[in-house]
């Protein structure tokens, strides 16, 4: 089995296969960021890597079987400023687009963010089909709304696993925030319960040293401190989890590289899940 990823990440992809028992393949990896490249080569060192989606060329590579792309979504986000496909980083949905009618693979997945629906409808006439929408808030504990397009048959919504941050939480984790940084990033989007889910993880949500627009964990009745609230950020460990993915499989780059990776990434067990169809 041949399957190609493009703007492959931190090969979410690859996991899913191995989760849902699929090993026997060959992996080739569309990619630029170095760190996402060293996690990669970290965990599945086979990986061939083919650099910048632009230089891609389909007569290059065997027939393939599968093709995973994520392309980059700023200017499709209702989060961002919606450029569309005026972005450029958008635009690169077209080298998805054209790798898609050069290598005519059998199955395809391709995972974008909530947007307008104008862009939606683009999006399926280029692809060929509709998208579905998934929550990986039924696999996970995180808020996570997603549109995936998919030839692969008989796709529905996966079984609701009822996690929440709780499930996720690290107990030996005890460096709480102080009172005053907490405050800084209090709003009430930012602060959850351990009893709720959390909200969905963004590539830049944990950058600056005061933890401006994170998920803020309010552990009240988690630790012994007399009922009373304390508040911490989420550690890579605990994202990981969010994301379903192995504890330490970004360790072997910073905490900052690992929070940008696993914000960027796919989760993992709504992949594995779409991926049952061709099993």
């Amino acid at each position: 089995m041949n399957i190609l990823s493009l703007f492959d990440g931190m090969s979410c992809g690859q996991l899913a296969l191995q989760r849902i028992g699929i090993t026997n393949y060959q992996y080739y990896a569309s990619e630029i960021d170095k760190y996402a490249i060293q996690v990669t080569q970290h965990n599945f060192p086979d990986t061939i890597q083919l650099g910048d989606v632009k230089a891609v060329n389909a007569e290059r590579l065997p027939k393939i079987d599968l093709l995973f792309a994520g392309s980059p979504c700023q200017g499709f986000s209702f989060a961002g400023k919606q450029f569309a496909f005026n972005d450029p980083r958008s635009q690169l949905f077209f080298e998805f687009v054209r790798l898609l009618q050069e290598c005519k693979p059998k199955y395809f997945i391709l995972e974008n963010v909530r947007m307008k629906r104008e862009y939606l409808d683009v999006i399926s006439k280029h692809v060929g089909v509709e998208p579905i929408l998934i929550n990986s808030a039924l696999v996970s504990a995180q808020n996570r709304q997603r549109y995936y397009w998919t030839n692969i048959p008989n796709v529905t919504q996966p079984a609701d696993k009822g996690l929440v941050l709780l499930d996720i939480i690290d107990a030996n984790v005890t460096s709480f925030l102080s009172e005053t940084t907490a405050m800084r990033s209090r709003t009430q989007r930012n602060v959850r319960s351990i009893t709720d889910k959390a909200n969905s993880m963004t590539a830049s949500q944990y950058k600056g040293a005061q933890a401006n627009g994170v998920t803020i964990v309010s552990c009240r009745d988690f630790v012994d401190r007399d009922k009373a609230i304390t508040y911490r950020k989420l550690t890579p460990v605990e994202c990981e989890r969010l994301q379903t993915v192995p504890d330490d499989y970004t360790a072997c780059v910073s905490n900052t590289q690992r929070y940008k990776m696993l914000g960027n990434g796919w989760t993992v067990d709504v992949i594995a899940h779409i991926l049952q169809g061709i099993k």
